[in-house]
């Protein structure tokens, strides 16, 4: 099982890197997101996964770690506040330079021929 916990956080993680080093605004929107399901996960796992564990002492013999539970609480709620910000910043963008690349210029074709010329004819 932890094989399996650890592969789906690296998978996340490569998604997210791949996806956060794109052009485009919305697919760092969705990198920066995976990236914190990612970490959201590594933080859940460090306080060893247990089936049938209490998280309240003194309910059962084995018990969960509170900590990391808390931790990945408080990262969902910032996440979200982070998502939320660069959803809208990326909006802004898009409003106010007609494209949403994150540099702002569309990238020139191989073919085209103001690219050639080096402006227009």
């Amino acid at each position: 099982m932890e094989g399996l916990y650890a592969f789906c956080v690296g998978l996340l993680t490569a998604c997210g890197v791949f996806l956060a080093l794109r052009g485009r605004s919305f697919s760092v929107v969705i990198g920066l997101t995976l990236l914190s399901y990612a970490v959201n996960l590594f933080l859940f796992a460090s306080g060893r996964l247990k089936l049938n564990a209490a998280a309240v002492l003194g309910q059962s013999e084995q018990y969960s770690d509170p900590l990391p539970q808390a931790l990945v609480l408080t990262a969902i709620v910032i996440g979200f506040a982070m998502t939320a910000f660069a959803v809208i910043l990326a909006m802004r963008a898009r409003a106010d330079l007609g494209n949403d690349h994150v540099d702002g210029t569309l990238p020139t074709q191989p073919g085209d021929a103001s690219a050639k010329s080096g402006g227009s004819q």
